[in-house]
């Protein structure tokens, strides 16, 4: 019976790790839908390789890229069907304001959910059976059972700090990103061309978002449904008014420049603001470090030799 738990775990810890350096190898792959196996071919026919068949080709891929990939994404079309359509909705939703960082669907990250936890839980588990002094059984319950929570809500927290972290990039990058927009329209540049130009400027989120939506106008999606859904993709206040402002701008026969430029003055600002709210929460944010980590290594260092005096004087009285 022992035998086959170990096993059982062994298995679990493994999977997980050969999942999690998939989720890992694909993010680092970066945000590309090109085939791997023509991207391959490709390469073969600039070296000048004879191929004979696609699949000596697809041979030569990683055995991640052949085996693993596909079967994690297997996986998460099939729990795709017992999700609900609504959680689907609100996944692909979350996905699209990080910028879709590891390429992945709604479905395989609602179904990395129980990949994680099956890892962590495992992995604890694990350190419980090897572990020199044996746990009790209560508190190995409370341990993996308190980890498996932790893996099952990691990929959903892990995509709300990428949220977080593109927001707030885009937050920084917008003061400076309508300036240089204001400088092409005053120029004579069109606001489109302004665009492009800005986002061939910086290697930003913001710049990311930009070319997507001069693409998206190029490929004939009219300008303002394109503005709104890049509004809609990042999730900011600040650009929802900046799209609304161009919008207006165009329907009333407002300058352009004249609306750019408030708007880059209001960002500004906005921006002052955000970094001022953030100087006044620090104090509020540094009382839980410092009450649990500061003070009680103060009072260490401060009473710990009084204590010791005061118990060496006490034992000495009742000698």
């Amino acid at each position: 019976m022992n035998i086959l738990i170990w096993v059982v775990v062994i298995l679990v810890v493994v999977g997980g790790a050969v999942t999690l350096a998939v989720v890992g190898m694909r993010a680092g792959r970066g945000n590309t839908d090109e085939d791997p196996l023509m991207a391959r071919l490709a390469e073969a026919t600039e070296r000048g390789d004879v191929v004979t068949s696609l699949e000596e080709i697809e041979m030569q891929q990683p055995f991640s890229q052949r085996v693993l990939l596909p079967l994690v994404r297997r996986v998460g079309e099939l729990s795709s069907r017992f999700t609900p359509q609504k959680a689907l909705e609100d996944t692909a939703k979350k996905i699209e304001l990080a910028g879709n960082p590891y390429n992945l669907d709604a479905a395989t990250l609602l179904a990395s959910r129980f990949v994680f936890a099956v890892f962590f839980g495992g992995i604890l588990l694990v350190i419980a059976l090897i572990s020199p002094s044996k746990w009790p059984l209560m508190r190995t319950f409370i341990v993996v059972v308190l980890f498996t929570a932790l893996g099952f809500f990691f990929p959903q927290l892990l995509l709300q700090s990428r949220i977080n972290a593109r927001q707030k990039d885009i937050r920084k990058a917008m003061p400076d990103a309508l300036d240089l927009l204001t400088i092409c329209v005053e120029a004579g540049l069109g606001f489109d061309a302004a665009l492009s130009k800005v986002g061939e400027k910086w290697e930003t989120h913001l710049s990311v978002a930009l070319l997507r939506t001069i693409r998206e106008i190029q490929l004939g999606k009219p300008r303002r449904d394109a503005l709104k859904d890049m509004a809609d993709r990042i999730g900011i206040p600040e650009m929802t008014s900046f799209v609304a402002a161009v919008i207006q701008s165009e329907v009333l026969g407002v300058s352009l420049a004249k609306v750019l430029r408030i708007q880059s003055d209001q960002m500004r600002v906005k921006r002052r603001q955000h970094a001022e709210e953030e100087a006044h929460s620090a104090p509020i944010k540094m009382i839980i470090p410092m009450a649990f980590l500061t003070f009680p290594s103060i009072f260490i260092i401060l009473l710990a030799p009084a204590g010791m005096q005061i118990q060496h004087s006490l034992t000495g009285v009742i000698k």
